[in-house]
């Protein structure tokens, strides 16, 4: 199963690429050149993160702990560059992060199955609303907060996303439909995160909490989504164990 799964990340990766091949053949070099570096920087991260879920549960438990705790800094770093301005704005979405996180460190203890549905359906969302919103993206959902996020990208992701949790239903046991819902949830709480954070920083007027993973930023930047997406599935799994 989990060669199975392997193939298909690298079947996904391979249409990926070919889609930002035609994306990049009409851009000015320096930014194609940008679009691969961040897609570069994509298959890795991908890599560590999978490796970690299949060889050592403990690993990926402390790759959450590291991306908590470089998010809470991110977030002080970014508040105290301007100046401690808004200070109740801060201490709300500080409050609210740390809701997300708690959520999210409770879903690196889950069970690998979960684990690894989840990330797969992240990760698969979160690079095809991409594609597929610079391919065929033309109306915006959040102009002011995400430009680049249009209704055809998230259509995109959505279904993709949907349609590849009926191939790995297998990994959590779920029914076709209950598989399908899920992954439908783990793509809202994955938006939710990624809008939630772009709001943050323009609130305080930057387009990244900086560049410490080329093409894409910060760690906030990157795991948004994953924190997001991550933590609906543990606030799933706990109702369903209390009903």
């Amino acid at each position: 199963m989990i060669r199975t799964i392997y193939f298909i990340i690298l079947a996904y990766f391979l249409l990926g690429g070919l889609a930002f091949y035609f994306i990049n053949r009409n851009k000015e070099p320096r930014q194609a050149q940008q679009g691969w570096v961040k897609y570069a920087s994509y298959f890795v991260i991908i890599h560590v993160l999978f490796a970690s879920i299949i060889f050592d549960p403990r690993a990926f438990r402390w790759l959450a702990v590291i991306i908590v705790a470089t998010g809470i800094f991110e977030l002080f770093r970014l508040f105290l560059r301007s100046g401690y301005q808004k200070k109740r704005f801060f201490a709300a979405f500080l409050l609210i992060f740390l809701v997300f996180s708690f959520g999210f460190l409770v879903f690196s203890g889950l069970s690998q199955g979960l684990i690894l549905f989840t990330f797969l359906i992240l990760s698969i969302f979160d690079a095809f609303s991409q594609v597929t919103g610079q391919l065929f993206g033309r109306h915006k959902i959040f102009p002011k907060i995400s430009p680049n996020k249009t209704v055809e990208g998230l259509i995109g992701g959505v279904l993709i996303a949907i349609v590849s949790a009926v191939l790995i239903e297998g990994l959590i046991s779920a029914s076709p439909t209950d598989a399908m819902l899920m992954a439908a949830g783990v793509a809202v709480f994955a938006l939710v995160g990624d809008v939630a954070t772009s709001w943050y920083k323009r609130q305080y007027g930057v387009k990244d909490f900086n560049r410490l993973i080329p093409g894409h930023g910060g760690f906030l930047d990157r795991f948004d989504s994953l924190i997001g997406g991550g933590a609906w599935i543990a606030f799933l799994s706990l109702l369903m164990n209390v009903f």
